[in-house]
């Protein structure tokens, strides 16, 4: 069975919900690091997970990772 993914980004109240259990010090480097992008909290946290699982996306929209674990 093939499931359909239609979200391709983060909800704020997700993010906010995401944040509350995170720890204080990535709290503080997420922030830091939409301030410095100038970009929202939910746009940070994307960029961090997308990133991690492709390290050449920049978004969810990027992030290839599925097509690559299909092809393996």
């Amino acid at each position: 069975m093939t499931q359909t993914i239609t979200t391709h980004h983060l909800s704020p109240e997700a993010i906010h919900q995401l944040v509350d259990y995170l720890p204080d010090y990535i709290k503080a480097a997420l922030l830091s690091k939409s301030t410095e992008l100038e970009c929202s909290l939910e746009a940070a946290i994307e960029m961090a997970i997308s990133s991690f699982l492709d390290e050449e996306s920049f978004s969810f929209e990027d992030c290839l990772l599925a097509k690559r674990l299909k092809d393996q």
